[in-house]
């Protein structure tokens, strides 16, 4: 029996990083009748936060790639595997490649073969394995090891590829691997292949493909469908994550609202067999109704909107659309339902600007989101972006994380102000939880929010404050009232301090309770009550018309959420 591994490198040890597509792959091929008394199975998976590797990053600095793949080769050839199917990832490209290399020192006749969307995009690129998978994995590298280990039986090799030491070779005609329907796939959490209580979570995987074509994305040149996996299996998956008592479940579907009535089901059948699993859902804006939100809003989850851009012309160059009236009402119904959600930008796209970018910031941030994730265009291999960006006059790093490094309307300069900005817009709105009184301290400044990070961007930068080092929730209201002191200050409106910093210190404490099952001790000028009532969304009304009552206040989880006493 020849022993097939299966592995990864993580960015981290988390829900979100769970090693899913080197699981499923793995589970196809242990499932398959045939691989019975051919193939015994085994993931293992790496991660960035591993003591070991954390010591070759602080140790090896420029060459810490290269260390971390041999240490990885060393810990797989320990395990004397015939074959070694690697997932790769933009992340973990370059450090996978050395530890192939490396296993072929260690163990000259082991057969190494990769997959994932870095291999589909361009397997011509790859030269450090054997073999190479182009699209979905689960049948053609179960086809491939099968064949290896003496299967005569094995379908047609589509989307398999062999390098021979001088070129690659594809072992079909059809470049990509057929996908497998999925109610044809096994579950790697039924059968026991990955525990996501490992993890602290899981990705739960509720369908494959896209019906939209947004360019920078790898859906983009796939397949303009989306296929969903049984209800039967979902339902056994769910039941499995709620006997483990998984406290968070992060769901796989890029546009999971796309079929309102496959939502309403599933959000029904949520609420019926789980209880107190958090759900972190990807939705489109475009198809939220308030009845939708209010099937939301009777479970405990979050929502992540793409909104990328508020200019719908610089959305047209990548493929998308925004309607911002029915953008704007449709998020309306969110916040009516008390639903938790935030939104996704993109700097550098074609067309845009770093003002465009500002203005973006602006409009996303009336909404109230709860977070707000910025992120630098990635002009990914494979992609329809990929395709059109010399049409874009687009210039991008050739390796990862392949960021644009500059276009006709966004310069190096605006990237990197860009990047600052996006820095300072995370660690005080979204780092800092500030969505509950962000907007009311923006009022009495009369600063559009994308100018006041601009000035936090700079008093960063004049205190040497690192923003990297700035984790810590307390840490960051410090940060926050300090700036904030000063922007008042400058505009002689110190009458407004006790209140502001009473919201800042309650909300704070009732945030990281509910985040992080922290007790906090808060000291307030005003009563809980009236701080936590919207007659404080108005700062100078509040200050002229609330009566100061100093108390102090115990803040505590509890299983309804925060309270306190």
């Amino acid at each position: 029996m020849k022993k097939a591994l299966f592995t990864t490198l993580l960015i981290e040890k988390s829900p979100q990083s769970l090693p899913l597509g080197a699981a499923c792959v793995a589970s196809a091929a242990k499932s398959d009748p045939r691989s019975k008394d051919l193939l015994q199975v085994e993931l293992i998976d790496f991660n960035r936060e591993e003591r070991e590797i954390i010591k070759l990053y602080d140790t090896k600095g420029t060459k810490a790639d290269y260390a971390i793949g041999q240490y990885i080769a060393g810990v797989i050839a320990g395990k004397n595997p015939d074959f070694v199917c690697f997932s790769v990832y933009v992340w973990n490209h370059l450090i996978l490649e050395e530890a192939a290399l490396t296993l072929k020192k260690l163990l000259p006749d082991i057969i190494t073969l990769a997959g994932g969307p870095e291999v589909t995009a361009d397997p011509y690129a790859f030269r450090s394995f054997d073999y190479l998978v182009s699209g979905n994995g689960e049948s053609a590298t179960k086809e491939v090891l099968l064949k290896l280990s003496g299967c005569d039986k094995t379908e047609e090799l589509d989307g398999v590829y062999y390098f021979d030491g001088i070129k690659t070779i594809p072992l079909a005609t059809t470049g990509r691997a057929h996908p497998c329907p999925p109610e044809q796939l096994s579950s790697p959490y039924l059968d026991g292949t990955i525990d996501a209580s490992r993890y602290g979570g899981a990705l739960w995987e509720l369908a494959r493909g896209c019906p939209f074509k947004c360019s920078y994305c790898y859906e983009s040149k796939g397949e303009n469908r989306v296929s969903y996996f049984p209800m039967e299996r979902i339902e056994k998956e769910l039941e499995l994550f709620e006997s483990q008592k998984i406290p968070q479940v992060f769901v796989l579907d890029p546009t999971y609202n796309a079929s309102k009535e496959r939502a309403l089901k599933m959000l029904k059948m949520i609420k019926q067999k789980t209880h107190g699993m958090f759900f972190y859902f990807e939705a489109r804006a475009e198809f939220i109704d308030r009845e939708l939100a209010r099937a939301f809003s009777e479970i405990p989850c979050a929502l992540q909107i793409g909104m990328q851009s508020a200019d719908p012309e610089v959305l047209k160059n990548v493929h998308r659309t925004l309607d911002k009236k029915k953008f704007v009402k449709n998020i309306g119904y969110l916040n009516e339902a008390g639903v938790t959600f935030g939104f996704d930008l993109i700097y550098g796209l074609p067309g845009d600007t770093l003002k465009g970018f500002k203005k973006s910031i602006d409009f996303a941030l009336s909404l109230y989101p709860n977070n707000l994730e910025l992120f630098c265009l990635s002009v990914l291999p494979g992609t329809k972006l990929h395709d059109d960006a010399k049409g874009f006059d687009l210039v991008w790093q050739q390796m990862p994380p392949y960021n644009v490094l500059r276009t006709p309307t966004f310069d190096e300069g605006a990237l990197a102000e860009a990047k600052s900005l996006s820095q300072a817009v995370n660690l005080f709105y979204t780092q800092g939880r500030a969505v509950s009184w962000f907007n009311s301290i923006l009022y009495p400044l009369h600063q559009a929010p994308s100018a006041f990070f601009t000035d936090f961007e700079r008093y960063l930068k004049a205190n040497q404050i690192q923003v990297e080092e700035c984790c810590d929730p307390r840490k960051i209201r410090k940060i926050q009232k300090a700036f904030v002191q000063k922007k008042f200050e400058e505009r002689h409106l110190q009458k407004l301090l006790p209140v502001t910093f009473d919201l800042i210190e309650l909300y704070g404490a009732l945030s990281d309770a509910d985040g992080e099952g922290l007790k906090s001790t808060v000291h307030l000028n005003y009563w809980p009550d009236d701080l936590l009532s919207e007659y404080a969304l108005d700062l100078a009304f509040f200050a002229a018309s609330s009566r100061k009552h100093v108390s102090t206040v115990k803040v505590r989880p509890s299983v309804n959420g925060a309270v306190w006493e």
